[in-house]
């Protein structure tokens, strides 16, 4: 190799070396994956596995729960120590009573430090977001610990993300697990990096996002660095949309239509005309988007009228299931409007916080199991890793928000892979809501960008850092 070809090899190498990229702190697999998992399930616990700080966005119904258990397994192996999952309320029976006993794993559920110390290491435990944000779990006690579904993390406010990002510096291999990383802003997905140790948050910041002039708080990314970003989020997170992306074939992964039917419900405009806005001007029409104080109004005043569109539109489409009984499944947001379901819809089996956490994931089993034909609940229990798409393919959302991550994950309850029958989407919105709705659209529009785009880069690439 001549001189210049040496220099010019140096100076490549020096390029590199100022390209961001994540470490590799893992371990090689120390025992053969499952044998239920399929190719590209043990392309994605391997890979996990080697980085030992890694995101796995993989797409609805893709076995990202069994991905998450072969990866406890083998922290549990390496270190002979202890393993956490972490999940939202409502989806631990997916571990405890699915996929964990399919895969001959033995995941005990704890709400407390004591309840763990009950049992020796070398164990996997499971438990909700809420015991870790009180300080019931001590995670310093683990090994290794994985966010199921992480993206609910959200739900509980930037406090507590802060909190998590703290708590979980000292276990020493960390795992997150969702299909909606990003549903508001390209910069949100900074956040994983904080929490697996990839970058620190404020470095990323600065480094990949410039201010934008024209909206206060809005951070866009910097031109130049948008092919580095993507490329830097490639080296720790896993994109994937469906088995090909892998190189594995797409056979019984075949997602079917899925029908969105947008329903607006008539109000009162006279009623705005007393309306005054920050700038004291009253207004001629209402528009609901305009502050949470009308929105909220707006939803308790038409509460009636909501379900009633809702049980309008189940009597509508009464065409018999393959199980002669139509399955529905109800959304919505506030107690009130549960019993107003429960009024309405008397057939209706309802799911609610206050209940017992037992009574409430029995029936979201027996739901997912068949056994009963509605169930009408919030996102915000039921609608992150719950399965729903063996019997049920009808939703009905009764009203609309700005929690697009809750409102994607509950319509992936259904429309995710295994689902056989056309998927149909109600969704009910006021006419004063239109502005809500469009940002609804919006968010939806940009999460489906960002999959494409790191789906190329993982189809170009495959899984390497490089």
């Amino acid at each position: 190799m001549s001189s210049v070809e040496q220099r010019r090899e140096a100076y490549l190498a020096f390029l590199r070396s100022k390209m961001p990229r994540a470490e590799e702190v893992g371990f090689e697999p120390p025992s053969p994956p499952h044998e239920s998992l399929m190719g590209h399930q043990v392309d994605m616990a391997t890979w996990a596995c080697r980085g030992g700080r890694r995101a796995v966005f993989a797409s609805f119904g893709l076995g990202k729960t069994r991905v998450h258990i072969q990866i406890a397994k083998w922290v549990v192996q390496h270190t002979q120590g202890r393993f956490l999952i972490i999940c939202p309320l409502g989806v631990r029976q997916e571990f405890t009573l699915n996929d964990g006993p399919a895969m001959g794993a033995v995941i005990r559920f704890v709400r407390t430090n004591a309840e763990v110390a009950e049992h020796p290491q070398g164990q996997i435990f499971i438990t909700n977001y809420e015991s870790v944000r009180d300080g019931k779990i001590d995670v310093t006690q683990f090994d290794g610990a994985g966010l199921d579904e992480s993206s609910v993390l959200r739900s509980f406010g930037s406090k507590t993300y802060q909190t998590f990002l703290s708590l979980f510096k000292s276990v020493r291999y960390r795992f997150v697990f969702t299909a909606t990383p990003s549903p508001n802003r390209y910069k949100e997905l900074i956040h994983y990096a904080g929490f697996l140790g990839v970058m620190d948050t404020g470095e990323a910041l600065t480094r990949f996002f410039q201010r934008d002039s024209s909206q206060a708080n809005n951070l866009t990314l910097y031109p130049h660095m948008e092919r580095v970003f993507w490329h830097w989020m490639h080296s720790w997170a896993c994109f994937v949309q469906r088995p090909s992306d892998l190189g594995w074939p797409d056979e019984g992964y075949a997602l079917p239509e899925m029908k969105v039917h947008w329903h607006r419900v008539d109000v009162n405009h006279r009623e705005a005309w007393q309306q005054v806005d920050s700038w004291g001007q009253r207004q001629l029409l209402r528009d609901d988007a305009q502050g949470l104080r009308e929105s909220a109004q707006a939803k308790r005043e038409s509460i009636v009228a909501r379900v009633a569109r809702a049980k309008e539109l189940m009597q509508q489409n009464t065409i018999v299931d393959v199980d002669d009984v139509r399955h529905w499944i109800i959304w919505h947001d506030l107690e009130d409007e549960r019993r107003e379901i429960e009024k309405q819809v008397p057939d209706a089996v309802t799911v609610y916080g206050s209940q017992e956490l037992d009574l409430r994931e029995d029936r979201i089993m027996g739901f997912a199991r068949g056994e009963f034909p509605i169930l009408a609940t919030k996102p915000v229990i039921a609608g992150s890793g719950c399965n729903f798409q063996r019997h049920c393919a009808d939703a009905i959302f009764i009203g609309v928000g700005y929690k697009f991550n809750d409102f994607i994950q509950a319509i992936h309850r259904i429309y995710r892979f295994q689902q056989t029958r056309v998927v149909n989407i109600h969704i009910i919105h006021l006419a004063s809501e239109d502005a809500i709705v469009a940002e609804l659209q919006a968010k939806w529009r940009c999460h489906d960008e960002l999959m494409v785009r790191m789906t190329e880069i993982l189809r170009e690439n495959s899984l390497s850092a490089i």
